[in-house]
């Protein structure tokens, strides 16, 4: 069956685009044609040693492909075709597979390893070719290094590819002794020791019963501390990676081992090389997020019985930790500001000291202060630098009181700096220190500002100066701007410190978005961001400068409109800048929408306006569509019944936004967007509702859509039932099916992780937004009796919900919530379902009892409603 295939991988790999076209071209008629030949035939190629490397190579790559795909739906698509071939076929393949891994040719032996697993991870959650671990494990004891290294390698790939529950206990501890014999000391073979310490890695989540036995967890963490003294640094850094990972996976049992964690990761910190230095910072930065989480859950007071208790590591570690972690920030790189992905020691120590701040608040300062008020005036820049650094990022975590006498005193010293400190890495990091500081430390819930009258207008004017200064400063100035007018939103509508420099920092700010070397450095966007926050945060006084801004930024969003014949690379900039131009409005339309006044201006603009926004959907750019849309979604809001008007040129790109599955966020846009319409428009969102509800079921019924655009679809259903009352009649057939069978689906989240269960309960919200949207729009309609046949099914789904005791707060006040629409619009009708529910009177009671008294209220509500359709 398998045929020869050797030529025709080799061709197509060729430089000349003719060959390479010709042998991809037959490749996949070869697929098409006959898919278990195709199949076998690669697989026959991977597992030939006498075959060329790179065929080899190649056939393992495209056999992958064939079992597996970044989206979902087209993974299941894949997995299902696999599933479905001759068993014969299937047996032949996996034979090959297996063969291969004892290949002396390392790239056939690596891709053999990650297209078993793929298989793996088809087969073993169906219960499927249960004998490939053992199988894999026969491979471990005499056989040569080279097929212990790479069966190590498929282990790791097969624990990254299937969840835990897919493997039995008893393969879990055989696949875990294996892989822990491979790291052992003992094991002369580097490449068989690295691979077993990288699959440990991701075998660690399946290792949960080994971590609760003392003597098994013992040997683990011993052998993983052992490796990371390796000769090896890919050993050593594999290790290292290994203990992240348990410190995230079970900090609970860390205890017994800290003490020699610290000292080994403060080796490595201090003299090993800076792939294995960056791991073991990590690890403390890891705990951190680990003590963070805990002492948010659980607001820091632990009653003996608490079921995660915090073991304050990183407060014990304090002494030691933080000296370690200021002599990491004086290893910077010359260049390192210039480039956006850099990741040093220097970068890694001060992020890690930033987590250990908000760790341990207060205590923090002191053991930080003298470093700082030792080297922020050193002649060095390397210890101005790092003394700049280390304040900026204490600044999250003290409190307030702690930290406000020195920020007052370092304030005019950094404004100098930014200034006039002559190294640019010194002038960034202060930027970005100042940011901190207007971040953390002003705003209107401080008690006494550190921005006053005095001194706002040397901030201003120093922060407008550094923004002609080299692009990686000037971002971090633009940075500051943003957080220091973000702390003056709630000052009240008429005063604001910023109002007398409103026209100065909005020119200054479109002078930087014009700069030649704006692309640099996120130079641009940062402008853009400071320009849309100062507007947002904007008083009633400054509307009149806001409304100014509109010509000059439509100008600008025209004048890309109109370019010709760009390069790709200028398409691309182009389409940006009109993403960032089509937010700068929609933060105006924001803002001058909101009040009556400035409302009936603004209004002169809006015909404009909309006409760019729908030259914009002409671009082939998602970031541009998604501003755009968001944009309009704003003057809908704006604009009220007003929309109408332009309706008929906007629907055909609303549809086109409904029907982009590939940039899913684009839709999901839209899909709000369709909300606001109907908010806005209410009935005269008739003629164009046949066409929303068939895009919307299709929507819903789509396996290529992304699972987040689903809820607030039926969201949207709620909506339009609202805005057309009983005209949703006629959509009620199809609509109540899938809200039927995704209540269904909503209603029972055992053994989920904490992400589907989130989803679960966003998905249950939108659902029952829908039911309530839609028995608010029948409300007091003739036509109420239509909605009577769903009524059993609305409590049952209440019913399962309240039994399941997963809702978050949103889920519950929603659910009490269409109770009550359910008893208010089908009254005594539905009063006798509602007396049988199981639980809608215990429900009810929880909730009138609640703390949050948006429930409450709600529940107040609900109470009276029900008493009157049961007559109580």
């Amino acid at each position: 069956m398998a045929m020869e295939v050797t030529q025709i991988l080799i061709n197509a790999q060729a430089v000349d685009g003719n060959v390479r076209k010709h042998a991809e071209d037959s490749l996949r008629q070869f697929q098409e044609q006959n898919l278990p030949s195709f199949l076998l035939s690669l697989a026959g190629e991977l597992a030939n040693d006498e075959k060329p490397v790179e065929s080899r190579k190649l056939a393992g790559l495209i056999l992958k492909n064939a079992l597996d795909a970044k989206e979902q739906h087209r993974k299941f698509e894949l997995g299902q075709r696999w599933l479905s071939l001759d068993p014969s076929v299937k047996a032949q393949i996996k034979a090959c597979l297996l063969k291969t891994l004892s290949s002396p040719a390392h790239d056939a032996r690596s891709t053999a390893s990650q297209v078993v697993a793929k298989l793996a991870g088809i087969e073993l959650p169906l219960k499927q070719w249960p004998e490939l671990i053992e199988a894999l494990l026969s491979n471990n004891n005499q056989l040569p290094a080279h097929t212990r290294q790479a069966t190590l390698e498929t282990l790791g790939y097969i624990c990254e590819e299937v969840s835990p529950d897919a493997v039995e206990q008893d393969q879990v501890n055989k696949m875990l002794t294996a892989v822990v014999q491979g790291m052992n000391s003992t094991e002369t073979n580097n490449d068989v020791r690295l691979a077993a310490t990288r699959a440990l890695h991701n075998a660690l989540g399946f290792a949960q019963a080994n971590f609760s036995n003392d003597m098994e967890r013992d040997y683990i963490v011993r052998v993983v501390c052992e490796a990371t003294l390796s000769p090896e640094v890919k050993i050593r850094q594999a290790a290292f990676e290994c203990l992240v990972s348990i410190s995230s996976t079970y900090y609970e049992k860390l205890a017994p081992y800290i003490q020699d964690i610290f000292s080994i990761t403060a080796k490595a910190v201090k003299e090993d090389e800076e792939p294995v230095a960056l791991q073991a910072i990590e690890f403390w930065s890891s705990i951190c997020d680990e003590e963070i989480d805990i002492l948010e859950e659980y607001g820091g007071d632990f009653t003996g019985d608490s079921s995660i208790p915090c073991f304050y590591f990183i407060k014990q570690a304090l002494p030691a930790l933080i000296p370690l972690l200021l002599e990491t920030l004086l290893k910077q790189e010359e260049d390192q500001d210039q480039d956006e992905v850099a990741w040093n020691v220097a970068m890694a120590g001060g992020t890690c000291l930033g987590l250990v701040a908000r760790t341990v608040g207060d205590d923090i300062v002191p053991l930080v202060m003298p470093f700082i008020e030792e080297n922020i005036t050193k002649p060095n820049w390397r210890q101005r630098e790092a003394a700049t650094y280390a304040f900026g990022s204490i600044l999250e975590g003290p409190s307030p009181e702690k930290l406000m006498p020195l920020v007052n005193v370092a304030l005019t010293f950094m404004l100098n700096a930014l200034t006039n400190d002559p190294n640019n890495h010194v002038k960034d990091t202060t930027g970005w220190t100042l940011g901190r500081i207007f971040e953390f430390l002003h705003g209107s819930t401080l008690e006494t500002p550190i921005i006053t009258q005095a001194n706002c207008q040397q901030i201003i004017t120093v922060l407008l100066q550094s923004m002609k200064d080299v692009p990686n400063v000037a971002e971090k100035a633009c940075g500051a701007l943003y957080f220091l007018a973000q702390g003056f939103e709630d000052a009240g509508p008429s005063s604001s410190p910023l109002t007398p420099f409103f026209q100065d920092i909005a020119r200054a700010l479109l002078d930087v978005t014009h700069r030649e070397d704006a692309g640099e450095s996120r130079l641009r966007t940062a402008a853009y961001e400071a320009l849309n926050e100062v507007v947002r945060c904007s008083t009633d006084e400054t509307a009149p400068l806001v409304m100014q801004l509109i010509p000059v930024i439509m100008m600008e969003l025209h004048q890309t409109l109109e370019a010709q014949k760009l390069s790709a690379d200028e398409r691309e900039k182009q389409n940006e800048l009109q993403g960032l131009l089509c937010g700068c409005l929609q933060v105006i339309i924001q803002k001058l929408g909101s009040s009556e006044p400035t409302k009936y201006v603004f209004m002169q603009y809006a015909d404009q306006m909309m006409g760019l926004f729908l030259r914009v959907f002409a671009s082939k750019s998602a970031t541009a569509h998604e501003e755009a849309m968001l944009a309009i979604g704003s003057l809908v809001y704006s604009t009220g019944s007003d929309f109408a008007k332009y309706m008929t040129e906007f629907y055909k790109y609303l549809e086109m936004g409904l029907q982009n599955f590939e940039d899913y966020q684009v839709c999901a846009i839209t899909v709000g967007v369709v909300g606001d319409v109907c908010r806005a428009l209410e009935d005269k969102v008739l003629p164009y509702c046949d066409g929303i509800m068939t895009q919307l079921l299709k929507d819903l019924s789509s396996n290529q859509l992304h699972r987040s655009v689903k809820p607030p679809i039926f969201s949207c259903f709620g909506d339009l039932a609202l805005a057309i009352g009983e005209n949703f009649e006629k959509y009620l057939m199809y609509a109540m099916p899938m809200l039927q069978s995704a209540a269904e689906l909503s209603a029972h989240t055992s053994g989920v992780d904490d992400d589907m269960v989130e989803y679960t309960n966003t998905l249950r919200n939108g659902i029952m937004e829908a039911y309530s949207g839609i028995l608010q729009g029948f409300k007091g309609s003739p036509k109420t009796q239509l909605l009577m046949p769903y009524a059993p099914h609305v409590l049952q789904f209440l019913d399962s919900l309240y039994i399941e005791k997963d809702m978050d707060d949103l889920v519950i006040k929603t659910a009490i919530g269409l109770l009550g629409d359910l008893a208010d619009t089908l009254g005594s009708a539905v009063g006798p379902l509602i007396m049988q529910s199981m639980s809608a009177k215990e429900f009810l009671n929880e909730c009138l009892m609640s703390d949050d008294p948006s429930i409450k209220e709600s529940a107040e509500w609900v109470k009276i409603a029900i008493s009157r359709a049961t007559n109580f």
